[in-house]
């Protein structure tokens, strides 16, 4: 049996922004069009979560909404701007045998490193850019049972690469 972890950065997001605090920023018109790319590179290749669980912020808000994904969300406080750990927790409670994880760096770049045994072969990898999308699955029979460094990476894709920036 296997789990399947699907990682998401959120899509660039405004600076330039009337937004009343950083959890309030929306997307920005490349980030728009990433969360689309994103969203149809996960269908296109049949990596489709059953669960999204989500930072509660507006820019993962819009990320999620962009992404056209046919599962629903939780957006939970304690993932905005979460560490590893946070997430690994939060991971561990999730009840799909796949799902998505979507937040914010410098939190995902450091979770997606200890969660794999190994690294993909990508030159993005290490920065995790916005919209960031690991593909790894996991010798498991429920995310309870998740270890550090159990994850095979199975795909990766950053928005640049999928729209031709």
């Amino acid at each position: 049996m296997t789990c399947t972890l699907i990682l998401t950065r959120h899509a660039k997001s405004a600076w330039d922004t009337s937004a009343p605090s950083d959890h309030a920023r929306p997307l920005n018109k490349r980030g728009t069009r990433s969360a689309i790319a994103i969203g149809a590179w996960l269908r296109d290749h049949d990596y489709m979560p059953h669960q999204v669980i989500s930072s509660s912020s507006q820019r993962t808000r819009e990320t999620y909404d962009l992404m056209e994904l046919d599962a629903p969300a939780i957006f939970i406080e304690r993932l905005y701007h979460a560490n590893s750990d946070v997430m690994f927790q939060v991971l561990r409670e999730a009840e799909h045998k796949n799902i998505m994880l979507l937040g914010h760096n410098p939190g995902i770049a450091a979770f997606a490193h200890a969660i794999l045994n190994h690294a993909p072969a990508h030159s993005r990898f290490e920065d995790y850019p916005t919209g960031a999308t690991l593909i790894a699955e996991f010798p498991l029979e429920s995310w309870a049972d998740l270890t550090w460094g159990s994850g095979r990476a199975l795909d990766f894709a950053v928005p640049r690469e999928l729209i031709g920036a």
